[in-house]
């Protein structure tokens, strides 16, 4: 009998493989789709609820899959949040990448930006997490939001010319600033995204300068200003003294009032050590050397006593700025002195700058709001500005919103990644963000020499 010829090719390299069974395919279908599931389901309840109520329980049950199941593709809530902040940065790097590309170097900004607002118009979901939920997921959502903004950086920067005008800015502010416009907006579920394209070109075109004329493009350190007489000498931070055992020799508002001091120095101290999220109130209590009870008779919870960090944060802040601000004689000297003020609070307070700046979003709602409503505040002084623009081409509302924002982005930076934050240190950086759109690039950079220089200046 003849044997049998078997039919198959063997695979060898060079040559394609066999199809995969069908069971195979379907099953690996299947696990790609319940994936997927599962991050457009923290996606959305992370959008909805906030980072804080996006269990495993909430996200299973908008998936329409198991627990178990939840446990093959990732480890734990937060696994789950990192890898759905990962799913939106792959998706809007590609866009930017390729917006990029198709463009001339000097264009490399303007494509980034077109990019980002139509992924923000398109996917706004993710876009929204990506921008503005990633800010409340504690530590490792933040370092995967930063570390999303410096790729895009990398690639505006890979793209830009050696001789044409390009935005004399760091592109990780710019971009963070962005972030923090849309953000807002995404919040409020406003339709009309993609027409703010336009207006955030011409901010960012306000910026351009010829490559050997940049001085900005990264957050080198300027030489700060002399010390501001609006600064408080004592600091905001300063603990206060625990009472002596026994009963105390002052009024029982004097005893409430050291307590409600010293809790909340305690809340900004975790808020830099610990973060909002890890922190309990048991935490609290102990650094602060009260009783729960004592805590529970002052603050409501946790949220409560960060929300009142926040707020006398807040006042402070604007209580400085304002004095500083009115203190000078034209509006360009105005916003020095009110920059140089608030960079030296700062600098002297930083868990006031790590509670404002970077915390406050995992607060929730109510400290964001605020968070907005301190961009509105400082608005206000970019006022002025208008009678010092080009009649032609004044900043428009949103420009001056980008602006603050971007300020934020400095400033948040220095507060989370410099082992010891310098904020004073980005006075010029702060000062070309703010006066260059009014003034042009060549005066705002001739008024900030000007003054960075007269080290004796008050």
């Amino acid at each position: 009998m003849n044997a049998v010829v078997s039919t198959q090719i063997p695979f060898a390299p060079g040559r394609p493989r066999e199809p995969a069974p069908v069971e195979t395919m379907v099953e690996k279908g299947r696990k790609s789709t319940q994936r997927e599931r599962l991050l457009e389901g923290m996606v959305e309840i992370a959008n909805r609820r906030g980072y804080t109520s996006a269990t495993v329980s909430a996200v299973i049950e908008r998936a329409g899959v198991s627990r178990p199941t939840f446990y093959e593709y990732f480890e734990d809530r937060d696994d789950c949040f990192l890898a759905s902040i990962a799913d939106a940065q792959e998706q809007l790097a590609e866009r930017v990448r390729g917006a990029i590309e198709e463009r001339p170097p000097e264009e490399g900004a303007a494509g980034a930006l077109d990019a980002i607002v139509a992924f923000a118009s398109t996917e706004p979901a993710r876009a929204r997490l990506l921008m503005s939920e990633a800010m409340a997921g504690g530590v490792q959502a933040l370092d995967a939001r930063d570390r999303g903004i410096t790729e895009l950086a990398a690639l505006v920067d890979g793209r830009a010319g050696t001789s044409a005008a390009i935005p004399d800015l760091d592109p990780r502010v710019a971009i963070g600033g962005i972030y923090r416009v849309l953000g807002t907006r995404l919040r409020r579920r406003e339709p009309a995204i993609s027409k703010l394209t336009g207006e955030l070109l011409e901010w960012i075109g306000s910026y351009s300068q010829p490559a050997g004329a940049q001085r900005w493009r990264t957050l080198a350190p300027s030489p700060p200003a002399p010390p501001s007489p609006y600064v408080p000498d004592v600091p905001i931070q300063q603990l206060p003294g625990v009472l002596p055992p026994g009963r105390p020799r002052i009024s029982e508002e004097e005893v409430a009032e050291n307590h409600r001091l010293r809790i909340l120095y305690a809340v900004a101290r975790l808020a830099e050590s610990k973060g909002y999220t890890a922190t309990t109130v048991a935490d609290i209590a102990k650094l602060a050397q009260v009783d729960g009870s004592v805590f529970y008779r002052l603050f409501a919870d946790k949220r409560d006593a960060f929300m009142s960090v926040h707020e006398l944060g807040f006042q402070q802040v604007m209580d400085v700025t304002t004095k500083a601000f009115f203190a000078g004689r034209t509006w360009p000297e105005r916003s020095w002195e009110a920059g140089r003020a608030l960079t030296q609070l700062l600098e002297e307070n930083p868990l006031v700058a790590h509670v404002g700046f970077v915390e406050a979003y995992a607060v929730g709602s109510a400290a964001v709001q605020r968070i907005e409503d301190s961009h509105t505040a400082f608005t206000f002084f970019l006022q002025e500005g208008l009678v010092h623009s080009p009649p032609a081409a004044p900043p428009s509302r949103l420009a001056m919103e980008a602006i603050v924002a971007s300020i934020f982005e400095v400033i948040y930076l220095q507060a989370r990644h410099a082992e010891t934050p310098r904020v004073t240190t980005m006075l010029g950086q702060i000062a070309n963000l703010w006066l260059a759109p009014f003034l042009g690039c060549e005066e705002s950079n001739r008024f900030i020499d000007s003054h960075l220089l007269d080290r004796d200046a008050t």
